[in-house]
């Protein structure tokens, strides 16, 4: 019996070596690898944190100013401090909404006004990388009726496109009583006799229509809305669960999502209410939380969303065709001749908002406020000073 059992075993090892060393068909070979296919490039940004211990002596600096700006200068807001990648303070102050008295929490949502701009120029790249466009196609390659020659994709970037104001347009030449979207504001240029400023390249003057006009050509090369493609291929893949696009009159008021308000007679603060401009988005109307902002600023600066090639243009000064330099990237301020900074600053309709990247001391400061606060540079500054007399890793 013990004879069989070894001749059976010898030969289910040869039928097994036999069938396992041999070629395999194509069919085989898809249905194997399929089980181990490559996993994709994981993009999601997982936040780190300096230890409590590390951050007292800072954090208690910082609480003190943020209780200092809302007594003396009606700061209701948040502050994300962010040294080497990594957050050492983030914490809010005041209300979130007033006449409830709910004070304002890590999920509060803040316009970022133009803030907003670096996403629709990240937008823009995205598009370029993809072979999509080039960055000197001109509008009139999107848009054949657009009324101002020449304009190209660099040039609304850099803020050199000379085009007219579109807040005036829609203000004095709008006619309807919904505010215009970003299509009927491109018809509206179309059709209105409205002389642009200079000629493209010539000069740089910061346009909020440039930024509006390249929004919808993300939407027209995308062929879905700028709101879905901002979501599809910046927040979702970077985890920025908390952001979004938002259009007054086109979309819903999301959870946590914050108004502006101003204050009245020195004490009593009142809703902004939205106006005829507020329907457009690429300028403005994006919508983040501090950490979602962080991440986004993480994102792109470790690769996760552009390369370093395309980085590298955003973050490089624009220039006439004269050859004179301008101090704006592709979405970014650049200062290069102060403290080595690259920033950007928003206001609108009660909402102050500021990202600054303070590159030699590899150092984020990330301020979100909705009463108006007016003071977003010497507030930056004084953060700086403290993180660099009270914290050290």
């Amino acid at each position: 019996m013990k004879k069989y059992i070894k001749y059976i075993a010898l030969a289910l090892i040869v039928f097994l070596s036999s069938y396992l060393l041999s070629p395999k068909s194509e069919e085989e070979v898809a249905t194997t690898t399929a089980t181990i296919a490559p996993i994709e490039k994981e993009t999601r940004i997982l936040i780190e944190r300096y230890p409590e211990i590390q951050t007292q002596k800072v954090s208690h600096k910082l609480d003190s100013l943020l209780k200092r700006i809302n007594k003396r200068h009606d700061f209701h807001g948040s502050l994300l401090v962010a040294k080497n990648g990594k957050i050492l303070y983030n914490n809010q102050i005041g209300y979130a909404d007033f006449k409830k008295k709910e004070p304002l929490n890590k999920a509060s949502v803040f316009q970022l006004a133009s803030v907003s701009k670096q996403f629709t120029a990240a937008a823009i790249i995205l598009l370029f990388e993809r072979n999509q466009i080039k960055l000197t196609d001109t509008v009139n390659n999107y848009f054949p009726n657009f009324p101002y020659q020449n304009v190209t994709i660099k040039n609304l970037l850099n803020h050199t496109a000379g085009l007219p104001k579109y807040f005036w347009l829609a203000e004095h030449k709008w006619k309807q009583e919904k505010a215009p979207t970003n299509s009927e504001m491109m018809a509206l240029l179309e059709s209105s006799n409205v002389q642009r400023f200079f000629k493209p390249g010539r000069n740089f003057d910061y346009s909020n229509t440039g930024y509006f006009v390249l929004a919808s050509i993300v939407e027209k090369v995308s062929g879905i809305s700028f709101s879905a493609f901002v979501q599809k291929n910046i927040f979702d893949p970077l985890g920025m669960k908390d952001s979004f696009v938002y259009s007054f009159e086109n979309d819903s008021i999301k959870t946590n999502q914050l108004a502006g308000y101003r204050l009245y007679r020195g004490w009593r603060h009142l809703k902004i209410n939205s106006t005829v401009n507020d329907a457009i988005v690429g300028d403005k109307n994006i919508y983040a939380t501090s950490e979602d902002l962080f991440k986004w600023t993480l994102g792109l600066n470790n690769g996760k969303l552009l390369s370093k090639e395309s980085l590298d243009l955003m973050y490089a000064k624009g220039e006439t065709i004269y050859g004179r330099k301008v101090p704006y990237g592709y979405g970014f301020r650049i200062d290069t001749k102060g403290e080595n900074t690259i920033y950007h600053h928003g206001k609108w309709n009660g909402f102050s908002t500021g990202l600054t990247q303070y590159l030699e001391d590899d150092l984020v400061v990330i301020v979100l406020e909705h009463t108006g606060y007016n003071a977003m540079s010497s507030l930056n500054k004084k953060v700086k000073k403290i993180v660099a007399e009270n914290f050290r890793v």
